[in-house]
């Protein structure tokens, strides 16, 4: 490539970059829990909130300064469709997003990016008929998606083979989850399942790649959070706390009454079900604990003839008896055969609790609305989720009708694995002749972004705010990643020429060429000094001849450039 294109293109991001508004708005974090109550964060655990924020990424969010937010203008905060709150919310959050179609918005955020046909189909079939078609993900086919997913045979496959089908203890399975994973996410039309998928892998966390999950963790996901992901969260809660995946993270298996380990206990309170704001103290963590006793894997027993390896079984000998007692849940739990049902009703107590509706209802409006999201719609979700007895589809119904959905345009930012899958939808990246390949060198941008497929390795899964996410190196590896999805560096995968790319758009003139490249890959134009840099990067003519400013070759460097923008960087 000519120096002289490098050093325009760095001058054409330096314009980019400084030209743009503020990327998302900020609002006021009120540093109490739900009750009124202010929290005290507890000391000696960097992993945990600050001290007067109920969580990390309330934490993270509120770091970035404490800007107030708009009024929400709208008839009512809840309307009777998605359709009729799109169009009765009116935008006014400062955004550099065009704010005259809702279509956009929704497909940024209920999707892992939008695509032309993707936003076509939405207008044809409308918000609601969309929204219908995607709460019910069984009923779509999605055969583009099923080629990628086939690709990684063990993501799909049961225990025993991935036994037999790698070295002990080795990470190829793994490896092939996350992959297939992404997979998925780029070429699924079943998007908002994926989404979900997402959200509660991340809730209900176990690192893949990570430990005890080598043979296990196809499982997990396919039978715990796909399973579950639009279903009812107290059964997905109950099937997490009998998966061996779960249990050996969180060294539950190794869990007796003798030596009763609390790490399952803690965080099933802390980060699954009720949050530090619930109130729970010690006492509880510890009886928490003792509950979960006797819940173990068939490979710590095999000895004594209990089960296949790595399948969950109950073991009566390591269960704790006694009097237990966690917040308002009480039980004499005077048998060790009885252990088993206890722990269930214990566990489906916690998923109906009012505080783990606030909870998990935060961090949902946290995913789809703002990185401090209003509280009457927290409060709303929450109720959704209580009425209908933990209904994760409910939840998302009250949230598509709700105003704050609608009035949030532009005011979350694309984590680096969302930035990855949304520039390779956007681009038209297909399957090609090695999809292993290529999806594998996907998978690798989004780890050198620092975001690999369900690879967080604490307990509380990635954070979902901008300020955790701000780094210099991880926005140059996207900008790199960007430039290798336009111009079909990974191998493996076919993809389209950038020119091709705006093919039956105006592109006769330099200007005309930069405002359809910006349509295509955006859905809107840049600003006016946004897009002077560009022109200037062709030349500085906008009426000028786009063939004679060199578009045949320079094409690739815009389309590039437009992925790089603030634009883009917007979920």
């Amino acid at each position: 490539m000519p120096e002289s294109v490098t050093v325009d293109r760095r001058k054409a991001i330096g314009a980019l970059a400084g030209g743009a508004v503020a990327v998302t708005a900020l609002v006021v974090i009120d540093r109490r829990d739900h009750h009124g109550k202010l929290w005290e964060g507890r000391d000696g655990d960097s992993r945990r909130a600050d001290a007067g924020f109920a969580n990390r990424d309330d934490s993270y969010a509120a770091a970035g300064g404490e800007i107030a937010a708009p009024a929400v203008q709208a008839e009512t905060l809840l309307f009777a469709t998605a359709g009729e709150a799109a169009a009765g919310t009116q935008v006014t959050v400062p955004t550099i997003l065009r704010t005259d179609d809702p279509v956009l918005h929704l497909t940024r955020r209920a999707t892992f990016g939008p695509t032309p046909d993707l936003v076509d189909e939405v207008h044809d079939l409308g918000i609601d008929g969309w929204l219908a078609q995607q709460l019910d993900p069984g009923a779509i086919p999605d055969p583009v998606a099923d080629q990628g997913w086939a690709a990684f045979p063990l993501a799909s496959a049961d225990p025993p083979t991935i036994r037999a089908s790698i070295e002990r203890f080795r990470w190829g399975a793994m490896i092939e989850y996350g992959q297939a994973a992404l997979a998925r996410q780029v070429w699924s039309r079943r998007q908002l399942f994926e989404v979900m998928v997402d959200f509660w892998a991340n809730h209900l966390n176990v690192p893949t790649p990570g430990p005890g999950a080598w043979d296990v963790a196809s499982s997990w996901h396919n039978d715990v959070i796909r399973a579950n992901a639009l279903g009812s969260f107290s059964d997905m809660l109950v099937a997490a706390m009998q998966h061996p995946a779960m249990l050996r993270y969180l060294n539950a298996n190794a869990s007796t009454r003798e030596a009763v380990n609390e790490n399952l206990g803690r965080e099933l309170l802390e980060l699954h079900t009720v949050g530090v704001s619930a109130g729970y103290t010690e006492d509880d963590v510890r009886n928490s604990a003792y509950i979960l006793t006797g819940r173990t894997v068939s490979d710590e027993g095999r000895m004594m003839g209990m089960g296949q390896e790595s399948e969950f079984v109950y073991d009566p000998n390591k269960h704790w008896t006694g009097p237990v007692k966690v917040l308002d849940f009480s039980h004499e739990n005077a048998t060790a055969d009885g252990g088993m049902e206890v722990g269930d009703a214990y566990l489906r107590y916690l998923a109906g609790h009012p505080s783990t509706a606030q909870s998990i209802a935060r961090k949902l409006a946290v995913r789809m609305v703002s990185d401090l999201p209003p509280q009457p719609l927290v409060d709303r979700l929450a109720q959704a989720y209580l009425d209908s007895g933990t209904s994760v589809g409910a939840m998302l119904d009250v949230l598509f009708r709700s105003a704050e959905f609608w009035a949030a345009v532009g005011q979350k930012t694309r984590r680096p694995l969302e930035n990855v899958v949304a520039a390779a939808r956007i681009v038209g990246l297909q399957p090609g002749d090695d999809v292993r390949y290529g999806v594998a060198g996907l998978t690798n941008a989004a780890l050198a972004a620092g975001h690999r497929p369900l690879g967080w390795p604490a307990p509380n899964g990635y954070p979902d705010v901008e300020a955790a996410w701000r780094s210099a190196g991880g926005l140059l590896t996207l900008w790199n990643h960007h430039r290798a999805v336009v111009g079909g560096w990974y191998e493996g995968l076919s993809y389209a020429e950038p020119l091709d790319m705006v093919s039956g758009m105006p592109t006769g003139t330099v200007g005309e060429f930069v405002d359809s490249m910006c349509q295509r890959l955006l859905f809107q134009g840049f600003h006016p000094g946004q897009q002077a840099a560009l022109i200037g990067f062709l030349g500085g003519d906008a009426a000028a001849s786009s063939e004679r400013a060199g578009v045949h070759w320079k094409g690739f460097e815009v389309a590039s450039l437009v992925l790089d923008s603030p634009y883009f960087m917007l979920r």
